[in-house]
């Protein structure tokens, strides 16, 4: 779980990589869901690069997560990210 003080992208990373975990996919998986290099997907968890609101975009949609909620940090709300996460699905 990414620091109360973490980087976005750093937060964006810690949200990739669980969700992916938790479908059970591959960094090779989610590439292909999002039509992407594997080699982007690994970057970008590991917070080598910058991500458009694009790639954002497709890395929400795949892994079923509203984007805004891959920006916010787990650490500094937890419950308030959860509750938000639950309200979301329910739309």
């Amino acid at each position: 779980m990414p620091s109360a003080k973490a980087s976005t992208r750093e937060v964006l990373a810690y949200w990739i990589r669980l969700k992916r975990v938790q479908k059970g996919w591959s960094q090779e998986r989610l590439a292909l869901e999002c039509e992407l290099d594997r080699t982007y997907v690994s970057a970008v968890e590991r917070c080598r690069w910058n991500v458009s609101l694009s790639n954002m975009e497709k890395l929400a949609e795949a892994l079923n997560m509203p984007l805004w909620a891959m920006l916010l940090n787990p650490r500094v709300s937890h419950e308030v990210v959860m509750s938000l996460l639950e309200d979301a699905r329910k739309e």
